[in-house]
């Protein structure tokens, strides 16, 4: 089968190359799936350049992808609940991705049903976004009525975690390129501030929680507006002695991490906030509450472009320089 291949860590990125190697073999919790297509994210750069590999270290040569769309084709001899034919998606599991890749076992535990309703493309720009939204929700503790702030809510992220927060009954506001604001309204979000025209900061204050998504330069401006004892859960920080224990890192990781997100934590003490890191994991049944969600609303996911397996680096590119409007797609087969 033909894959997109990383050979070793670059941190100029986008070096992956595509190579021919066996079916993977089936093991008794897994399902083998054809993948149609698969989801191109950030993630996947950082993985290229290295900078997750304190939190997860790979082994190479590493086929690369976390997440899919694609058709079960063999099922272990342990798995319940499904059956050869039917359209999964999801997160490939943290120390066993593979996405870039014509076929994948996963662990069932890792996959949900597709919305009949979603394309291959459109379904395979859910699986991390949406996991992603659904994980820091949790970590906020938000309830009925809280309000949430998403910072740059405009992109692939926003357009899952937007209609999953509204889902729970949460108030959300958001801020992006004002071109967007109709599509983002239309996603539920309450409140869209134009980041050319309006400085969020200046008109917020005592938000519940906030979800940041730019980090560093943004993080303390988000603070700034999360009420007294609020939390803050960010996709693009570091990572933090909570983070650390969370995830059940060893003892020297766990002292690494308490130094390197020790500035945030200092930061949101002041006013007896929280700060957490996420890094989002494989979760086949908070997948599927997800999809229940979306489904229920019939959201379409938002595709910025779609490329082909042999143009993976181009794709990675892409994602990249930043700006999109939407979730870069593989086409696999």
């Amino acid at each position: 089968m033909r894959v997109a291949l990383l050979d070793r860590y670059n941190k100029n990125g986008q070096n992956l190359s595509i190579a021919d190697v066996p079916v993977p073999e089936v093991g008794p919790h897994d399902v083998l799936v054809k993948i149609a297509a698969a989801g191109v994210n950030p993630l996947d750069n950082m993985i290229i350049r290295g900078e997750v590999k304190l939190i997860v270290s790979y082994r190479m040569p590493l086929i690369m992808g976390n997440e899919f769309v694609g058709r079960v084709e063999k099922i272990g001899s342990q798995v319940k609940g499904f059956a050869v034919g039917d359209r999964v998606y999801g997160r490939m599991p943290l120390g066993r991705i593979g996405a870039f890749a014509e076929y994948a076992a996963v662990d069932s535990s890792a996959i949900a049903l597709v919305p009949n309703y979603m394309s291959d493309i459109e379904a395979a720009s859910v699986p991390l976004t949406a996991l992603t939204a659904l994980q820091a929700l949790d970590l906020l503790k938000a309830k009925h009525g809280d309000t949430l702030f998403i910072s740059g809510g405009t992109g692939s992220f926003g357009a899952m975690a937007i209609p999953i927060a509204k889902g729970f009954g949460l108030n959300v506001v958001t801020n992006g390129n004002g071109q967007n604001r109709d599509r983002v309204l239309s996603l539920g979000a309450d409140k869209f501030f134009d980041y050319k025209v309006e400085d969020y900061a200046h008109s917020l204050k005592n938000i519940d929680c906030v979800i940041d998504t730019l980090g560093d330069r943004e993080l303390p401006k988000e603070f700034s507006i999360l009420k007294i004892g609020g939390r803050l859960v960010s996709l693009r920080g570091l990572p933090n002695g909570e983070f650390a224990s969370r995830t059940g890192l060893p003892l020297y990781k766990r002292l690494l991490f308490s130094v390197a997100g020790l500035k945030y934590d200092k930061m949101a003490s002041r006013h007896g906030q929280r700060y957490f890191f996420i890094f989002v994991h494989e979760d086949g049944k908070g997948l599927q509450t997800a999809s229940n969600i979306l489904a229920a609303k019939q959201v379409k996911p938002s595709v910025d472009a779609v490329f082909s397996l042999d143009d993976v680096n181009q794709a990675l590119r892409k994602v990249a320089a930043g700006g999109s409007n939407g979730k870069t797609v593989l086409i696999i087969s």
